[in-house]
């Protein structure tokens, strides 16, 4: 981050200490999938209000036991950030522990159809936003960092950027935790279902070049090894990424601390994007 980046963001951060311009909604969207309403908040710059102008979105996943407000309650500077960056922030409700799986053997479970269909529709159909994978990202910590990697691998068509924080990349060592055999059924009885639903075992998925991501845990996170394992296993694959680890546990503090380095990750990618397309 450059010295006249730091310096115009806390400028921007003490004027806004006094006032927050981003606004927040709730928006209900039916899901056909499931069959029922989910509530997801969404968060818009003080610009939005220009006419003819559309937003690049950025798709913000809660952890295990949140819901659609918890990025709110742990990080509310993320309405500043809105404001800052200039880009809308999406925090949708992905149930306790949904995992944000299409699951395999409960039908009242499928966030991965509700996420990037439904809620991508609706939110494109609903606001001005700049509806392509140039303009999209997706993030999340802890279930919701397995979430934001599962989701933007297999669905690269849809988000050009993704990041995990504290992300669950690797279920398999937790058989027993977080309803995760309610979502997928027990290890010992569909071990295939586990396989083929960790985002370990999805980097074949990615080729190099149509995703740009980055992931980060702290040394001292029940999650770190399963991070450094994908760390190792990308750089063997050959397929660019970018990995942080630093002092820290599974708490809010690392989070509110990493989700600022992910929105710069994000706005540099949507920027030079922008400067592509102006140069073509």
């Amino acid at each position: 981050m450059s010295v006249k980046s730091v310096i115009g963001f806390i400028l921007f951060l003490a004027t806004s200490a006094f006032a927050h311009a981003a606004k927040v909604d709730t928006l209900v969207v039916h899901s056909s999938v499931m069959d029922k309403a989910i509530k997801n908040v969404v968060i818009t710059p003080d610009s939005y209000s220009e006419k003819g102008k559309a937003f690049s979105v950025i798709y913000l996943l809660h952890g295990a036991g949140g819901d659609h407000k918890d990025w709110l309650k742990k990080a509310p500077e993320i309405k500043t950030y809105a404001d800052f960056y200039d880009v809308i922030i999406v925090c949708p409700d992905g149930y306790k522990t949904s995992w944000y799986f299409d699951s395999p053997v409960d039908p009242t479970m499928q966030y991965e159809t509700y996420i990037s269909k439904e809620l991508i529709s609706a939110m494109d159909t609903s606001y001005n936003t700049k509806a392509n994978r140039e303009n999209r990202a997706i993030t999340g910590l802890s279930m919701g960092g397995h979430g934001a990697l599962y989701l933007a691998f297999k669905h690269t068509d849809i988000w050009g950027a993704a990041a995990s924080m504290s992300g669950g990349v690797d279920i398999r060592p937790f058989p027993l935790r977080w309803d995760i055999a309610e979502r997928l059924g027990a290890y010992a009885e569909h071990p295939g279902n586990w396989e083929s639903n960790t985002v370990m075992n999805l980097v074949h998925l990615l080729n190099g070049k149509n995703l740009k991501f980055l992931f980060d845990c702290g040394v001292d996170d029940f999650f770190y090894d399963a991070n450094k394992r994908l760390h190792r296993k990308l750089l063997e694959r050959n397929i660019p990424h970018d990995y942080i680890e630093r002092p820290g546990g599974h708490t809010k503090a690392y989070w509110r601390n990493s989700i600022k380095y992910q929105m710069l990750f994000f706005n540099d990618f949507f920027k030079a994007n922008t400067y592509e397309t102006q140069i073509d």
